[in-house]
């Protein structure tokens, strides 16, 4: 009988594609890359063309001695990487070590890890793909020689074990210019006007929208009281009604940036932890009576594009299980974004017929959560649109003045069945026809002022840097997680704030590397290793374009650039090794307490962050502190003496009326107020305490 040597990436994979395959395929895992570039050096000959110097990667040498054992035993080895370059790569270098012939038919791929996919593959393998394989080198390539010519010039003027990526630093320099944007923002006063009417006892409300013709721009409160003055014992009429039909659509399935977006928006998931699971996911999950199945497509991938064998089965299972109401007729398509390089499917399940409820038992809760969000979304993007009646009325006064008020009511919810979206409030309007004269209860002045812009959320900068072409979708998580490994972004309240650090590095990059820096021109690299990809670009051509005026930045880098003493945050807290008071550092998990006489004394303490509030149970002070996890919890600053905790911040200048300790804010939707005391059961409306304190 025939031997075969099938080498794939991690122990899940294998484990899924053992199913797939007969007795005479014997599959292994390389655990990711064997082969690459030495830590200890940069490892790139500049003058023989930019060759890399490739080394086994340390700890991997006895995994690579098994590879070389089997495939010698072997009669063929097929390589199974990630359908992606580092796959790719992955592949060319094991082809390498293995002795595997440069023209032999090796390479199979597949975008999920299903039976189908698995025996088409194996049908039709493929030599390595080198385009590919260059695309990767190139950016493997210029990478180093970023970094490991950046990096010592900032050991040198800032401080040891800065380290200077080029997609990092762009997405560092991306939260600085928001930071500065809201630091030199100056808010501006606007107001609007919303009318309370009503109609045979029936209230609803309109928006001022036009004052004599145009658009009513209210910038401060002398304009309201004139206009307030000209509708004072005014009639109101409506002027014209208008009913329609509106459509809301169903989104496309994921792609990788979607992907993290909404699991961060609607499970709280970094992209970190979302891609993990999704990896989980992929590699394939133990299911009772179905043994290990690879649930989800390929998660890297910027393509929308949905195979025909998955439309069937989408089609099929909406049919059966809501009607033909609920199908819109024919499949949908989505285009991809723009720069998609169509390379892969969408993020879609492999197989509907294992709904995420099925299936939940064999899932953990982060599992479950995530391939539920799949799940719907994917077969949400096949179903009918929902519909809502609409009516627009409207309304005017005193001659010139024009209010606006809507209502919908949904009549159909298509694809909103699923139960994964938001659904559109439901704002009905009594029934409106031309001519009819309104009563007003109410007209509601109120004062605004215009905000900066937010600060990034992981979801937001991972939106931020598909939009201007920044990285790739493998590339956004691990960005993420090194600006903040580095000390050069902290996340609070799940917002991304520059530190000093990070300022620091920006500016002096900005100034002496500026193309590095530049939004524009990392995304041009982007699309020149794109274009190296489709053998457009020969790849040692395109890394001498970029070195020539890089070489020459270094060397004034070197030259000009000034030594910058950071300063140290101190604080009241003193060493009790050495009596010197601690200053604040930033590391991987956040801010912590050290001795400012390192190395002498290596002193360090966690941070602590008092808050200006009392401990319900023994008048302490309430202080912030973390999980392990790395959540943030609130606890006594007497712990362990008094073990009072609680995860919800306090309601600033609120005390519970029975008790007198502070109270939290709870909820989500319907917000409410809570006694932090464990014996007390107060809480009150949120949203009704308010209106009391308005009224």
């Amino acid at each position: 009988m025939a031997s075969n040597l099938v080498i794939v990436e991690s122990p899940a994979k294998a484990q899924t594609i053992k199913r797939y395959l007969g007795k005479q395929y014997k599959v292994k895992a390389s655990m990711g890359h064997l082969i690459d570039l030495p830590k200890s050096q940069m490892g790139i000959e500049i003058n023989e063309v930019f060759k890399p110097k490739y080394i086994t990667i340390r700890g991997k040498g006895k995994i690579l001695s098994e590879l070389k054992k089997e495939a010698k035993k072997a009669d063929r080895v097929y390589l199974a990487g990630d359908p992606d370059r580092e796959g790719e790569a992955i592949c060319w270098h094991l082809g390498r070590a293995l002795g595997i012939d440069e023209d032999e038919h090796c390479r199979v791929e597949f975008n999920e890890i299903t039976k189908d996919a698995i025996k088409a593959a194996f049908k039709e393998p493929r030599k390595i793909a080198y385009n590919l394989v260059n695309a990767q080198q190139a950016r493997r390539v210029l990478d180093r020689l970023v970094g490991y010519n950046i990096s010592p010039i900032l050991w040198k003027k800032v401080r040891k074990g800065l380290s200077a990526g080029r997609v990092q630093s762009v997405a560092v320099r991306l939260i600085c210019d928001r930071e500065q944007e809201i630091k030199e923002f100056v808010p501006e006063e606007y107001w609007t006007l919303i009318a309370q009417f009503s109609k045979d006892g029936e209230k609803f409300e309109g928006k001022l929208q036009e004052v004599d013709g145009k658009k009513a721009e209210i910038p401060n409160e002398e304009r309201m009281n004139e206009i307030l003055s000209k509708l004072e014992n005014a009639t109101y009429k409506v002027h014209k009604v208008e009913k329609k039909e509106r459509k809301r659509n169903p989104n496309p399935p994921f792609i990788t940036s979607t992907l993290q977006q909404d699991a961060y928006r609607r499970l709280g998931f970094s992209a970190r932890r979302t891609m993990r699971t999704a990896q989980q996911l992929y590699e394939g999950i133990k299911v009772s009576g179905e043994g290990h199945v690879g649930l989800i497509t390929y998660l890297r991938t910027d393509s929308t594009r949905i195979s025909q064998s998955a439309l069937t089965a989408a089609k099929e299972y909406i049919l059966e299980e809501y009607g033909e109401d609920y199908y819109p007729g024919k499949p949908r398509t989505f285009k991809g974004g723009k720069g998609s390089q169509d390379a892969h499917e969408c993020i879609r399940p492999t197989r509907t017929d294992l709904s995420p409820e099925k299936i939940k038992s064999a899932l953990s809760n982060d599992q479950f959560k995530l391939y539920k969000l799949i799940w719907n979304r994917f077969i949400a993007s096949q179903m009918a649109p929902a519909k809502y009646d609409t009516v627009a009325a409207d309304i005017y006064a005193a001659g010139t003045m024009k209010f606006r008020a809507r209502g919908s009511q949904l009549k159909f919810p298509g694809f909103l069945a699923l139960g994964h979206e938001d659904q559109d409030k439901d704002e009905i309007l009594p029934e409106l026809k031309q001519d009819d004269l309104l009563d007003l209860e109410e007209l509601q002045p109120n004062q605004h002022f215009t905000q900066p812009p937010p600060r990034y959320s992981e979801a937001s900068l991972v939106k931020t840097l598909e939009k201007e072409g920044i990285g790739r979708p493998s590339t956004y998580a691990p960005i993420i997680e090194t600006i903040q490994t580095k000390g050069y972004v902290i996340q609070e309240e799940k917002r991304l704030y520059p530190t000093q650090l990070g300022e620091i590095v920006v500016e002096q990059l900005k100034e002496f590397f500026p193309d590095v820096l530049d939004v524009d021109f990392t995304a041009e690299v982007e699309q020149g290793l794109d274009k190296i990809e489709d053998g457009e670009k020969d790849w040692q051509e395109f890394l001498y374009e970029f070195y020539e005026p890089f070489e020459k930045q270094v060397k004034t880098a070197e030259e000009e650039m000034k030594k910058i003493e950071l300063e140290e945050e101190q604080t009241d807290v003193e060493c009790e090794k050495c009596g010197s008071y601690m200053v604040v550092k930033h590391g991987r998990y956040g801010k912590f307490l050290a001795c400012p006489n390192f190395p002498d004394c290596k002193n360090t303490k966690s941070f602590v962050k008092e808050l200006n509030v009392e401990c319900p149970k023994c008048q302490g002070t309430i202080v912030e502190r973390k999980s392990k996890k790395g959540r943030k919890f609130l606890g006594c600053n007497n712990y362990p003496d008094c073990d009072f905790i609680t995860w919800y911040k306090p309601v600033e200048g609120k005390k519970c009326p029975k008790c007198e300790s502070f109270l939290v804010q709870r909820g989500k939707k319907n917000k409410y107020y809570q006694c932090s005391h464990p014996d007390c059961d107060y809480s009150a409306d949120a949203v009704e305490e308010q209106e009391e304190k308005q009224s």
